[in-house]
């Protein structure tokens, strides 16, 4: 992500996203810059028009709409089993109480 991050800061900026420019930042960061992977990068945005990506990227919904329902549900189902943990060591409580009691 710091790939993309960099050529993001590049870009608003107003300058030339190139390997320079990406290995410059992530020099500055304290990471290690990876060659082949700027030059993945640069190779991927060359025909890109990033102010539009971005403006899409901005309509469309996230995931994280989609995913609250099905975090709510995961954390019911997490209650769920709790009480069904706490209701078998209750039970398991009184067995063993009931057992000890045949002992006297």
């Amino acid at each position: 992500m710091e790939y993309v991050y960099s050529a993001l800061v590049l870009h608003t900026a107003g300058k030339e996203i190139n390997e320079e420019g990406i290995a410059g930042i992530l020099n500055a960061a304290g990471v290690e810059p990876d060659e082949s992977r700027i030059k993945a990068l640069t190779a991927c945005l060359e025909d890109v028009d990033i102010e539009k990506a971005i403006e899409e990227g901005i309509a469309m919904p996230t995931a994280g709409v989609s995913a609250a329902p099905a975090a709510e549900e995961a954390e019911e189902e997490k209650e769920e089993e709790e009480e069904e943990d706490d209701r078998d060591e209750e039970k398991e409580k009184e067995e063993a109480a009931a057992g000890l009691g045949s002992l006297f």
